[in-house]
């Protein structure tokens, strides 16, 4: 497995559209600091045909140390969420390696 690196999307973006690889870099960083911005205020991010980017709020609750079984309290907190779309969904699904080709083996 893979990993899909900055560097890598500036490069896709360089071969694709003609930029300048200087050009490719400030439009990635461009993209990805306002969907930042967007988050951290706590709004919501949709892009179409991908998935959504949210902040939920958890409250105050009780926890427990595995290893002593000793109750803790977990402070109050904001978490990001990332709900994908059905066609990243069907997309990771029909992908070579995916789900879809490991049914019926033995785990």
């Amino acid at each position: 497995m893979n990993t899909l690196t900055r560097a890598h999307l500036t490069e896709k973006i360089y071969a694709a559209m003609g930029l300048s690889r200087n050009e490719s870099a400030v439009l990635l960083e461009s993209v990805l600091s306002r969907i930042s911005i967007a988050i951290a205020q706590g709004d919501s991010v949709k892009i179409s045909g991908f998935g959504t980017f949210s902040v939920r709020q958890k409250s105050r609750r009780i926890g427990r140390n595995p290893k002593t079984g000793k109750e803790v309290p977990i402070l109050p907190r904001k978490v990001l969420i990332f709900r994908p779309s059905q066609m990243l969904r069907d997309a990771v699904n029909d992908a070579p390696g995916g789900d879809a080709d490991r049914q019926g083996q033995a785990h």
